[in-house]
């Protein structure tokens, strides 16, 4: 699931079945850089790629939170691909 405020740039694994968060990732979790928000996005989906990659989940249903699929979303879901996540 993809949640954007004003400022910052959330992504999280949720289990719908148990009803529980299994991770999650930030923009505010990331050290402080200059990078723009592009990259930043891309790196939130690459970090929680790998850190789903090690917890051997794979395959998972891209939830973009209602937001149109273009931007900060897009870029954060070729993130996610990049860091292994299939969707």
């Amino acid at each position: 699931m993809v949640f954007r405020s004003n400022q910052h740039l959330y992504a999280s694994l949720i289990n719908d079945e148990a009803g529980n968060v299994l991770m999650s990732v930030s923009d505010r979790d990331m050290a402080a850089s200059k990078k723009k928000p592009l990259e930043t996005a891309k790196e939130i989906g690459n970090s929680i790629g790998k850190k789903a990659k090690a917890k051997k989940i794979v395959k998972v249903v891209f939830d973009r939170g209602g937001y149109k699929y273009h931007g900060l979303v897009k870029a954060l879901a070729e993130g996610a691909r990049k860091g292994g996540l299939v969707f």
